[in-house]
């Protein structure tokens, strides 16, 4: 049962979970959500098919009927699920992972994501108790929904005037390909747009350097103002700029700003963002009156949370971006649309989206760096009582790890739900300041902890 996470049910197929678990997961999720109706959607890979068929299976035995969206993103699925009401959903995907990988993300009404903590853990446990599953004497029937149609329109409704820009977009072969022509057409040079749940071209993850390659390529050979690549279901979306650079993810949260309240001059002034997020994000929001709020990583903490707070859009390192107008939700290609619509109206203005990043870009950043070791509680209070004795942080953050602040530099230091790693991410002011701290905690975590950077 080594597929049950945080945020979702991901593993290597046949290895972490097999058919049967799908089927046992779509008999119990109609109990779980008291859902007579659940919508099913699933992505390219070459076990889609079959977890989606026992998926099925489980739920029409259990006498709910199911509504079958056939190849979907993830956030198409959500988007069926908050517009037609759904109580219950259940996306089959592995997002970003390698081809060997799938999973299922599931939802519950309004498109509220159902984490380990929220039912997925009540149903690993009645699944690892062998409770029964027999099939209602009446069972559920499947009816095909097409949503596609009623997604691209929904999104074509914030698409601006992007007839002046040079576009470079890679689909990673997965779901957005699905989309984009009915939204961009012809306009950008398109590579890996065609499905293939093999993803012969790179792995669906954009936050691992080589996979952007292609299309830093494309954005050099194409003269292209922007460079866009999405994952595998197409929930996140990440940039290259004009220079072929990559624009970090939490920066793209400050610079929606240009569209949220200078085009459309939102009164909300509630932002979300994420505990690793840049310092810069918050200090350039505050000139606009933002009251930003941070919270913990993931969809299964972010989507709640900018409900919560009424917030007006959010987003994370990991290239997902969340907008009180897709049902407070994450979705690649709408993150894409708002983007590509603010820098068509910078390149009239003269203005690049690389300069607008350098503007922002205020610290010098560590980038996301592991520890594997073992007492990741230990190493992480180790540290965290290490900076703290030296001198009291002007802010202090304890969920989802430990976020210090001080006047020329920021730490998070939080553990992996998944494996024995630590995840830490600094900036500084300079560069000398930055690898200073990368030290302490490097020679802090080996030293006392026996970890090991990697």
């Amino acid at each position: 049962m080594g597929a049950f996470h945080a945020y979702d049910i991901r593993g290597i197929y046949n290895v972490d979970f097999d058919k049967e678990t799908a089927y046992k997961v779509g008999y119990f999720l109609p109990s779980l959500l008291d859902a007579k109706e659940v919508l099913v959607g699933r992505d390219c890979r070459t076990s889609s098919q079959e977890i989606h068929d026992s998926l099925i299976a489980g739920i029409t035995d259990a006498g709910a009927d199911v509504y079958d969206a056939g190849l979907s993103s993830t956030p198409m699925v959500y988007f069926g699920t908050a517009n037609y009401g759904f109580k219950a959903s259940v996306q089959i995907t592995a997002s970003h992972n390698p081809a060997e990988y799938n999973g299922m993300k599931v939802s519950r009404e309004n498109a509220l994501p159902v984490g380990l903590d929220t039912g997925l853990g009540q149903i690993k446990t009645w699944i690892e108790e062998g409770r029964p599953t027999p099939p209602h004497e009446v069972k559920g029937r499947v009816y095909a929904k097409d949503i596609h149609q009623d997604y691209v329109a929904f999104l074509n409704k914030y698409k601006g005037d992007c007839s002046g820009l040079r576009i470079a977009m890679d689909c990673s072969n997965g779901m957005a390909s699905l989309y984009v022509r009915d939204i961009y057409g012809d306009q950008p040079s398109y590579i890996f747009d065609e499905l293939d749940g093999r993803f012969p071209n790179h792995e669906p993850n954009p936050l691992i350097p080589k996979n952007v390659e292609p299309l830093k390529r494309l954005v050099r050979e194409t003269g292209a103002d922007i460079g866009v690549i999405f994952d595998g279901d197409a929930d996140r979306v990440m940039f290259v700029d004009e220079q072929a650079r990559f624009v970090a993810p939490d920066l793209i949260i400050a610079l929606m700003a240009y569209y949220f309240y200078d085009e459309r001059g939102e009164s909300n002034k509630r932002v979300l963002q994420e505990i690793r997020s840049s310092k810069a994000v918050g200090e350039f929001l505050a000139s606009y009156g933002v009251e930003m709020h941070t919270w913990r990583v993931g969809r299964a903490f972010a989507a709640p949370k900018l409900r919560e707070i009424d917030g007006l859009w959010g987003g994370e390192l990991a290239g997902h971006y969340y907008f009180k107008d897709f049902f407070y939700s994450d979705s690649g290609l709408l993150a894409s649309i708002i983007v590509l619509r603010i820098v068509a109206a910078l390149k009239k203005q003269g203005r690049t989206l690389g300069g607008e990043i350098d503007k922002l870009t205020r610290y010098r950043n560590s980038g996301e760096i592991n520890f594997r070791v073992e007492d990741k509680k230990g190493a992480m209070d180790a540290v965290c009582d290490h900076f703290r004795a030296e001198s009291e942080p002007v802010a202090f953050m304890d969920f989802d790890g430990y976020r210090l602040e001080y006047g020329d530099w920021w730490f998070n230091i939080r553990p992996s739900n998944t494996e024995p790693y630590l995840r830490f991410i600094c900036e500084a002011v300079t560069d000398e300041v930055l690898e200073e701290k990368i030290g302490v905690v490097q020679e802090i975590i080996e030293q006392r902890f026996g970890g090991t950077r990697v």
